[in-house]
């Protein structure tokens, strides 16, 4: 295996609080050094990375590969390239193929062909229901032995609150995390966005916030009740995130995330009827959207994640409440992240942290992290290269965001996974690889 050393570059590992010029050398596909290079260490490829950024590979908690079942959508291969750009080393896969990963052979069938791509490290969060249907349970501690990292129902309801209350005891008896999306079925039936003067202005049918809410509240008491361990997904609300600050202050095992399009982007982005902001959950006021600002740097948001979705184009060109939710966003998580440092003032160690080492604790797999003797997965970056978001500038199969025609700053060079060059971007920034 080739031997590769990072030379000069910024140094950056958030959660141990490096921040230092120096070396990364890599052997075997583990770090060999840090800072200083060992004399007898020899080379077989040097990367000049001064003026960059070397920093930990980034961990996603929903990056949907569209296998099995949806490949008109998007390949495993494509999606996993894309990963690759953005420089995201390790991702979360949500149960929601065709047929949903329900079974430990669908589970064993992704993981091997993820593995024999040689890009990114795929970890998926298994169906808590047999189909995703909310009814039967499926059999979590056989689907943790295989390799799952959780149980979720993804976007699928889950409306027996007697399903639930079995699903997080049995999930506590086996200490598996539950992986929740909070929204109430029945108050979100038919909605396309949030429940404000946006929707009302363009006469969509609305989703209210108490969709959210109530289903937060049921979860939370749910889980005093059981003490499972939970983590809520892609929060959207000012109230359901003080509801999350209550909880993790008395004590509860609870974690959560946001997805990058909510960090930046509110109700009155969907302009007029811009599909590429149908997203599930709704973008909200701009008043929710300014609370998980200030919740992500007060540390009550564990993580961001792309929640990438991509969606072929026809499913798009439909009337706005007929288009497909979701958005593509796995190229653009780091950029983001460091957009919303630039306009709070966040330190860039904490920015990178939501991105990498808290993501994995939360998924509890060995990654985020720089440290001697731990896998070679390893993001370099142009803090200072600036960017359009154009198609040609995605390698996703999905062409749908809602940040098309914005100029980001930080521009992934290069990535690697386990020591080898996932991904390499040419002079001008476009792939080789």
């Amino acid at each position: 295996m080739m031997k590769i050393h990072l030379q000069g570059g910024r140094i950056i590992d958030p959660q141990s609080g490096l921040d230092r010029l120096g070396n990364v050398c890599v052997a075997d596909g583990k770090i060999v050094a840090i800072g200083e290079q060992p004399p007898d260490f020899v080379a077989d490829r040097v990367i000049d990375a001064r003026g960059l950024c070397v920093c930990p590979g980034l961990v996603d908690l929903s990056v949907r590969l569209r296998e099995p079942g949806n490949e008109y959508r998007a390949t495993l291969a494509s999606e996993m390239r894309a990963a690759c750009a953005g420089g995201v080393t390790t991702l979360a896969c949500p149960p929601d193929t065709e047929p949903p990963l329900d079974e430990i052979g669908l589970i064993e069938m992704l993981k091997f062909r993820a593995k024999s791509l040689h890009l990114s490290k795929v970890y998926p969060v298994a169906a808590l229901t047999q189909k995703l249907a909310g009814e039967r349970l499926t059999e979590m501690a056989e689907l943790r032995d295989a390799g799952c990292i959780g149980v979720s129902q993804a976007d699928a309801g889950l409306v027996d609150n007697q399903v639930l209350m079995r699903a997080l005891e049995y999930a506590a008896t086996f200490d598996i995390t539950v992986w929740l999306r909070p929204q109430d079925v029945y108050l979100s039936r038919g909605g396309v966005a949030h429940d404000g003067v946006v929707a009302a202005r363009l006469g969509l049918p609305a989703i209210p916030l108490a969709a959210e809410t109530i289903a937060v509240m049921t979860i939370l008491l749910l889980a005093r009740e059981t003490g499972a361990r939970v983590h809520l997904c892609r929060l959207s609300s000012a109230m359901a995130i003080q509801m999350v600050r209550h909880a993790k202050a008395e004590g509860l095992s609870v974690t959560c995330d946001i997805s990058i399009q909510h960090l930046h982007l509110s109700e009155i982005d969907i302009g007029y009827f811009d599909p590429n902001c149908h997203l599930v959950p709704p973008l909200r006021s701009l008043r929710d959207r300014d609370a998980i600002r200030t919740a992500l740097a007060d540390g009550t948001i564990d993580a961001v994640c792309s929640d990438h979705t991509p969606v072929d184009d026809d499913a798009k060109l439909l009337p706005f409440g007929e288009t497909e939710p979701g958005a593509s966003g796995v190229e653009l998580l780091l950029a983001l992240t460091l957009k919303w440092a630039a306009e709070t003032g966040a330190p860039l160690a904490k920015a990178l942290g939501t991105v990498t080492y808290q993501p994995a604790r939360i998924m509890g797999v060995p990654a985020g992290q720089l440290a001697v003797g731990a896998a070679a997965d390893l993001c370099v970056v142009d803090l200072a290269q600036w960017w359009r978001v154009d198609a040609t500038s995605l390698k996703s199969q999905g062409k749908n965001t809602p940040f098309f025609g914005y100029e980001l700053c930080g521009k992934v060079r290069y990535t690697l996974v386990d020591g080898l060059m996932a991904f390499e971007a040419n002079q001008h920034g476009l792939s080789d690889s």
